[in-house]
């Protein structure tokens, strides 16, 4: 069963399987301790600790290992802000950082602290100069400002190097989340923080990355002791420690040449899902993104059914889709990029991926969403088209008389995503051309898809207003 997840968790890689075995019988001992087997372990620990910062570019003694990747952002948000207080309390962040560092800065700014969502274009990538804006414009001094390095939803590669110029500039650090993108080559720039975590390039899970540049302020702020620094305290997972090392090293011996064989395979699955299934929308920067990754919406489908059938039909995918969330909301990424939300599917390949399986994927996929779609009542492609004739009619008087600006109002108070643009695309060509329909919904995610359906069918999006429930909103007919 082909596995296209390898955003979420890579695969064990087999020298980090070797490796942990190895270390398992080796490692086991206390690395602190001066008898023959602690010092055994500790030898085993500084080289991981050598061959890791090696891999991401700095000295073994300015990075420690964390329980995990998420662990590290918030250890490495925190120590950063508590060590910089009299810097000031504001934090930068990009409105499409991962959740671990968006749920740190929401705890910041309970404590006290102000933050800056920095904006992000339609392809999630952030614009020249934004950072260096942000530092200009926040309402007190700045502590800390983070960017990751390449988005884990739609795999867009962000201008690292330039962010961390425009933060130098200002004497402030730089965290970036690397957790992407470190096991396809190092992060470029002069940043001050970075994190990282091993169960994303095919090292085992429970192992993350903390590396702070020397010169950086920094405090733990939870209790320590004098295991990592004092910045992770608590007994070292030594052989998962070995195993990540291990296998960064490895996976960085064959980036380059699995880079280009993946990116080839994306770069299929970017031009003929398009081509073969209607009403779709490929989102991410279509040139500066990770390799391995592709993510794309399908109007009129319900995310959680699409993977559903997906699986069945033995294809292990994840989504960033409002409906495959128990919150019921739409992916914070695919809302700051304004893109469409529902039947959103992430494709992220791990290394070693068949070529086989990628067209297999490819011939499943328009039956499977053809199938939801019918389940689920969407019109076909042709009637979300139709009223074409109607615009001729109308672009061929040139001088109609005015009349009475017709308008339906569509209730799908109740029905979550995409029931409401379902009904939309069925009832926009009973108004005719210059006509309005009003749906009223109480889901979140039609905030995002309504007005992302009119940018797709060529109809005009007029806002929305409350209503007596929920929101209504307008969207005029131009097709």
């Amino acid at each position: 069963m082909p596995y296209f997840d390898a955003a979420s968790s890579a695969p064990l890689h087999p020298v980090a399987r070797q490796a942990l075995l190895a270390a398992l019988d080796e490692g086991w001992a206390d690395p602190s301790r001066l008898y023959r087997e602690g010092r055994r372990a500790r030898l085993l620990l500084d080289a991981a600790r050598e061959a890791a910062a090696e891999a991401v570019g700095c000295r073994p003694d300015e990075l420690v290992f964390t329980p995990s990747g998420t662990r590290a952002v918030h250890n490495g948000i925190a120590g950063a802000l508590a060590g910089r207080r009299r810097a000031g309390r504001h934090l930068i962040v990009s409105a499409v950082e991962h959740s671990s560092v968006l749920h740190a800065a929401a705890a910041h700014e309970a404590d006290g602290g102000t933050i800056t969502e920095v904006p992000v274009d339609r392809t999630g990538r952030i614009a020249p100069g934004a950072y260096a804006a942000a530092l200009r414009e926040a309402p007190g001094g700045v502590a800390l400002a983070c960017l990751q390095s390449a988005n884990h939803e739609v795999g867009t590669v962000q201008p690292v190097a330039e962010a961390a110029e425009e933060c130098a500039a200002a004497d402030v650090p730089l965290l970036v989340d690397a957790a992407q993108s470190l096991g396809w080559g190092p992060v470029e720039g002069n940043w001050s923080l970075l994190t990282a975590s091993a169960h994303k390039w095919g090292g085992p899970a429970g192992v993350g990355l903390l590396a702070v540049r020397k010169g950086v302020r920094f405090r733990t702020v939870q209790p320590a002791d004098e295991r990592e620094s004092g910045r992770s305290p608590g007994f070292e997972n030594l052989p998962a420690i070995v195993a990540a090392a291990a296998s960064l090293r490895a996976v960085r011996a064959e980036a380059a040449a699995e880079a280009e064989r993946l990116r080839g395979l994306v770069e299929r699955i970017r031009a003929r899902v398009p081509e073969r299934v209607p009403d779709v929308e490929v989102v991410g920067d279509p040139e500066r993104r990770l390799p391995h990754l592709v993510t794309f919406s399908c109007l009129y489908v319900d995310g959680e059914a699409l993977l559903h059938e997906l699986d069945r039909a033995e294809f292990s995918v994840s989504s960033g889709s409002s409906c495959t969330s128990s919150t019921l909301t739409p992916s914070h990424v695919l809302r700051a990029m304004g893109v469409l939300s529902e039947g959103n599917v992430r494709v992220s390949l791990p290394r070693g991926t068949a070529e086989a399986d990628v067209d297999r994927f490819l011939e499943a996929l328009p039956g499977v969403v053809a199938g939801v779609r019918e389940r689920l009542g969407a019109p076909k492609p042709a009637e979300a088209g139709a009223g074409a004739e109607a615009e001729d009619e109308a672009a061929a008087d040139p001088d109609p008389e005015p009349e009475p600006e017709p308008e339906l109002v569509v209730d799908s108070l109740g029905k979550r995503c995409p029931i409401p643009v379902i009904e939309l695309a069925k009832v926009i060509g009973e108004v005719p051309v210059g006509g309005v329909v009003t749906v009223l919904s109480d889901d979140e995610a039609a905030r995002l898809d309504i007005p992302a359906w009119c940018e797709m069918r060529g109809q005009s999006y007029e806002g929305e207003r409350p209503a007596e429930r929920g929101v209504a909103y307008r969207v005029r007919r131009r097709v």
